[in-house]
Formats: C-alpha cells, sequence, structure tokens
C-alpha cells in the first residue's frame, strides 16, 4: 500500500474505536473516501459488515458497536431501552445479554434500522419499535453509557421500565414487569415526574402507578400525580382478570408476592 493511503489509514485506525461499526458516511469525513476504503477492504486491513458499514479486520463487533455507528455517525434516534437498559445499569441480572439473548431497542416513530444493521448477525435476538411514548421530548429520560472504548445512548431506568410497561402484554408479562418494578427501589423522583406527565400512553401510565405502589416503594410519596392525565375509561391489561378499580386496569388475578400490599377491587 502507498504510503499515503497507509498514513491516512494509520490516522483512522486512531479515531476508529476498538469494536464499532463505521459507516461510509463517517469513513468518508476522516478522509476516506470510496475508492481508498474499497483498497482498505481488498488489501485486508478492513472487512464489510454489511452495505456502506464495516469492521476493523481480525477484530469483532457487537450490537453495542453497530449501536453506537447508528447513534453517532448516522445521528439516528435510536436507543437501548427496556429490559436492556435496566440490565446494562446494574438491574434484571437474571436476563441473558450474551450470545442468544435479547436486545431491546426503541426509535422515533418513522425511523427504520439500516439494512446492515438488521441483517448483520449479532448472536442476539434484536427486537425494535418505535414509538412516540415521549414524543414531546423524544431525548427524556436518555443516558450515555460508557463502554469500554466507545458510549451508546441508554434509557435511564425510570425510562426503561416504562418502556417495559408499553410492550406488556404483547411482547412482555405482566409478572415480570413487576419483578422489575420491585427491583426499582431508587428511582428518581423528579424524572418519574416529568416522564409521567409526558408519556403519551394511558396504559403505561396507569400500570406504572399501580406496580409501583404494589411495591411500596418510597419515591412514589414524592409525586403530584394530580399534574398527570390518566385518560378516562377502563384499560384491560390481561384477558380474564380482575379490574383495579383505582386504576382502572384488568390485572392477574394472583397473589404474587410483590403486590400483596394492594388491596384486592
Amino acid at each position: 500500500m502507498a504510503s499515503e493511503p497507509r498514513s491516512k489509514l494509520n490516522r483512522l485506525l486512531t479515531t476508529w474505536p476498538q469494536g464499532a461499526v463505521a459507516v461510509s458516511r463517517w469513513l468518508e469525513a476522516q478522509g476516506a473516501y470510496q475508492q481508498l476504503v474499497h483498497e482498505y477492504e481488498k488489501s485486508g486491513w478492513i472487512q464489510r459488515v454489511g452495505q456502506g458499514a464495516y469492521m476493523r479486520a481480525g477484530g469483532t463487533v457487537g450490537w453495542t458497536g453497530g449501536l453506537h455507528a447508528l447513534q453517532e455517525q448516522l445521528k439516528l434516534p435510536i436507543h437501548a431501552g427496556a429490559k436492556t437498559a435496566l440490565q446494562m445499569q446494574g438491574y434484571a441480572h437474571y436476563l441473558a445479554m450474551g450470545k442468544g439473548g435479547s436486545v431491546t431497542l426503541f426509535g422515533s416513530s418513522g425511523t427504520r434500522l439500516p439494512a446492515w444493521f438488521r441483517n448483520y448477525d449479532w448472536g442476539v435476538e434484536l427486537r425494535y419499535s418505535t414509538t412516540r411514548l415521549f414524543a414531546d421530548d423524544p431525548k427524556a429520560g436518555l443516558t450515555k453509557k460508557e463502554l469500554a472504548t466507545y458510549a451508546i445512548t441508554v434509557s435511564a431506568p425510570e425510562r426503561a421500565i416504562m418502556e417495559v410497561l408499553y410492550l406488556v402484554p404483547a411482547e412482555e408479562s405482566f409478572e415480570e414487569a413487576g419483578l422489575l418494578m420491585e427491583s426499582l427501589t431508587t428511582l428518581r423522583p423528579r424524572l418519574v415526574q416529568s416522564l409521567l406527565e409526558q408519556c403519551r400512553s394511558v396504559k403505561v401510565k396507569r400500570l406504572f402507578m399501580f406496580l409501583a405502589e404494589a411495591c411500596n416503594h418510597a419515591w412514589v410519596k414524592k409525586l403530584d400525580l394530580s399534574k398527570v392525565d390518566f385518560g378516562k375509561g377502563k384499560r384491560m391489561i390481561v384477558k380474564g382478570g380482575r379490574l383495579d378499580t383505582k386504576y382502572n386496569i384488568t390485572v392477574p388475578d394472583t397473589n404474587l408476592q410483590w403486590k400483596a400490599s394492594v388491596n384486592s377491587a
């Protein structure tokens, strides 16, 4: 390889985080245009992840390295949320995140995952949902998670549990949502308040408060529910359950330990 392309490659590798995907747009911004990228690939310095996406040759990339490229290079409003975000921040240790596990991503309404990200074998089951759950402020309740050589945007626990509830019962079970809520003893009431006021899902808000009160979390007492719009009418969370008359939702008629403090309707 000629000295100039090799010099550009060396500079490129110093700015390319280990384990992260690099997309064509970002490579061009570093001075590696299409012909030069082709030369690097031909010479075995980089290898293709998919159309317009690359990895360092001989290295490995995981889904977080792909997500980093979506967020930081393509500027797509996509983040890791729900159970995935909770586990990454020390909750739900029993959930599998490695090979064979599942990863939940959320994007703003109308945002599509690039084909290279959808089609690459990350070794996990990818679950992607687009929502308008916090459409007035899509970045509400998001935070940065620092990894070894780069960072990704994930939901803070306060938002992540609401995303779990958004997926109940179609993709997440009521029982697991209750277990996850039980572990959230240190949520920040100010952020919870803000998210409840912004959340566009009546079901999520009602179920969130039902579970939080069932777990008897101390932070619940610091919320001002008079500012939260819980909507009107009944909502059925599960079929064949019982009606909780306070929040007008139908919940499983079980005696799970985490909701033992809730009076039967």
